[in-house]
């Protein structure tokens, strides 16, 4: 999962309204969105090593993880990041307890920024440099690097997520297919960055300006899957989009009833 947006509890009846791009190798075995069969987790799931990138429980939790992207950190971790969000949402701990124990282990994974969060909290944290923070209502946007670095791919989606989507959401007669459009329009962004406004993470130029549009393609990485998360009225409403493969376009939905 390579690019995040949220809006949290910013709208009256939608406390937390999430889209964001997951982009991956396409050759690593990856399952759609579901329900898993031993766990109460509706999610993606990394087939490769375990876990996954973002899920939800019918308990109210919710949490999404992004790589933190540092090509001179060439050491090899123990633990995959995707087993984060898996134990965050089979636990019972509260966010801020949950991301604080995590804090004194995050050495064992490869870099993250990491929202964890339930129906009345929600927690941000990296293990590169941001302890976990309760977050304030207001609206949040990561990518590649930690959230408070002014990156202008983020800047770019937190632009159109506030000034495009989030006023439709308050719209009352909107269709559901208009919003889902201009969901999927915002995160098939290709424009690239400007290179003098490119960050530097110790890759190449050419590869940072490939990795700086909101979505991204290219013959062996890219945007795997796309997602439209809403929690309201006690239910989480989750599309994800398809971005690769025969399956191109699918549009899987999953809603889920948030036990009281």
């Amino acid at each position: 999962m390579c690019i995040v947006a949220l809006a949290w509890q910013v709208l009256t009846d939608t406390p937390l309204c999430l889209i964001s791009n997951r982009d991956e190798f396409y050759r690593r075995p990856t399952a759609a969105l579901a329900a898993w069969s031993d766990s109460p987790i509706v999610a993606g799931q990394d087939l490769e090593s375990g876990g996954t990138w973002m899920g939800i429980t019918p308990s109210g939790r919710w949490a999404v993880i992004t790589n933190y992207r540092d090509a001179n950190d060439v050491r090899e971790y123990p633990t995959s990041r995707g087993h984060i969000i898996q134990a965050f949402l089979e636990s019972e701990q509260t966010p801020i307890r949950f991301a604080q124990a995590l804090e004194k282990q995050q050495c064992e994974y490869a870099g993250f920024n990491l929202f964890v969060g339930d129906t009345t909290q929600a927690v941000y944290m990296s293990n590169r440099g941001e302890a976990p923070q309760v977050l304030a209502k207001g609206v949040y946007v990561v990518s590649n690097g930690l959230m408070s670095d002014p990156w202008e791919k983020t800047a770019r989606l937190r632009k159109r997520f506030t000034q495009e989507f989030l006023p439709m959401l308050q719209l009352p007669d909107l269709a559901t297919a208009e919003l889902n459009a201009a969901a999927w329009d915002i995160l098939q962004d290709e424009r690239k960055v400007a290179s003098e406004l490119l960050p530097q993470t110790g890759i190449s130029l050419e590869m940072e300006a490939l990795l700086s549009s909101t979505f991204i393609q290219s013959p062996l990485y890219g945007t795997r899957c796309s997602n439209f998360l809403r929690m309201q009225a006690q239910q989480f409403t989750w599309l994800e989009k398809t971005q690769y493969g025969e399956q191109k376009g699918d549009i899987v939905q999953q809603q889920l009833n948030i036990e009281a």
